[in-house]
């Protein structure tokens, strides 16, 4: 499982190191796609294929499905890790999630957010403020 936060720079060329502990995980493949909230999803290629199994079934009658569908899919980007642990970020996703030099890896159970560092910061601490009144609405989902 991916857990924890991590700052992570991106390189002249695009490329991002993958922290260590990560690696392992998306050895096998993995792709890369517009996330939620301007950031970057970064899924194991099992993951992915799941996922994407899900999208693909959704009635592309509803406009809603079909902009979602569009979001994740016609995003996605399969990406590799090279010997010394990084992979491309291709440009249109870094613009995308408007990211700079400095980025935040996140690690979210089954998949990775990658995020500019400002972006991350500011979201975290709205995010924050607000923890009382997000955990009382996940109560009323069981969690």
């Amino acid at each position: 499982m991916f857990i924890g936060e991590y700052q992570h720079t991106i390189d002249e060329k695009g490329r991002l190191a993958v922290p260590a502990k990560f690696r392992q995980r998306l050895s096998k493949g993995a792709v890369v796609t517009r996330g939620l909230d301007n950031c970057l999803f970064l899924y194991p290629k099992e993951e992915w294929v799941k996922l994407a199994a899900k999208l693909a079934a959704l009635p592309i009658s509803q406009a809603n499905t079909r902009a979602f569908s569009r979001l994740m899919l016609a995003g996605a980007m399969d990406v590799e890790i090279d010997k010394q642990g990084r992979m491309l970020l291709p440009e249109y996703l870094r613009q995308y999630a408007e990211m700079q030099k400095k980025v935040i890896v996140a690690g979210l159970y089954t998949r990775l957010e990658i995020w500019d560092e400002d972006k991350w910061n500011k979201y975290k601490e709205s995010t924050e403020v607000k923890s009382g009144d997000i955990a009382e609405a996940l109560g009323d989902l069981g969690v």
